[in-house]
């Protein structure tokens, strides 16, 4: 048996293609998958459990309650992202999600082209809490961008995003580029 690792020159995982999806772990299922697709724009792609065993391959596999029981739904966001849901029942389960500077604190980041639109649409549904903002980044390698923080009803804190002539200051020092999307936004290919 040959080892398979990087070719020489190249570093990370061999035969990496891309990010599949990013998830969350959310209290309510059918409420998360709503916000999503309602809310924000997304499609169902769909739902799975719910999933349980007898055995400890849940503490083994997923780093959870070997009793604990999954169900699970894949959303797709735009041409790129897919995010998945997981709502878990298990003994001992915390339901307060971390706080941004919480070990294993997280945020979902959207890019917009109108970031007052974006913002005063998610202000004005239920349950959605705008953290300040929208402010500016007047300095660094992401000068110009305009961004706000948003608690939503789910418990996932969002970032809207726009930055305003499609271009930040840091890639005049790197030919690496963030994805930025397509003109008219993520729903225009429907």
């Amino acid at each position: 048996m040959t080892e398979r690792g990087p070719a020489p020159g190249r570093r990370g995982i061999p035969t990496a293609r891309n990010v599949d999806h990013v998830a969350y772990t959310v209290a309510d299922l059918a409420e998360a998958v709503a916000f999503f697709v309602d809310v924000l724009g997304g499609d169902l792609v769909y739902r799975e459990g719910p999933i349980r065993r007898d055995d400890d391959w849940m503490a083994e596999r997923l780093d959870v309650h070997p009793r604990a029981v999954a169900e699970i739904a894949m959303i797709r966001l735009g041409p790129t992202c897919n995010v998945e849901l997981f709502q878990y029942t298990a003994p001992g389960r915390r339901t307060d999600p971390p706080r941004n500077h919480d070990v294993g604190g997280h945020h979902l980041a959207i890019a917009v082209e109108d970031i007052d639109a974006a913002v005063a649409y998610l202000a004005a549904q239920p349950g959605v809490r705008i953290l300040g903002g929208p402010e500016t980044i007047e300095h660094g390698p992401i000068a110009g961008n305009r961004w706000t923080y948003l608690r939503t009803p789910i418990g996932i804190t969002l970032e809207l995003l726009a930055i305003p002539d499609g271009s930040l200051p840091y890639e005049k020092e790197t030919a690496a580029r963030r994805y930025a999307g397509e003109p008219g936004g993520w729903d225009s290919g429907h």
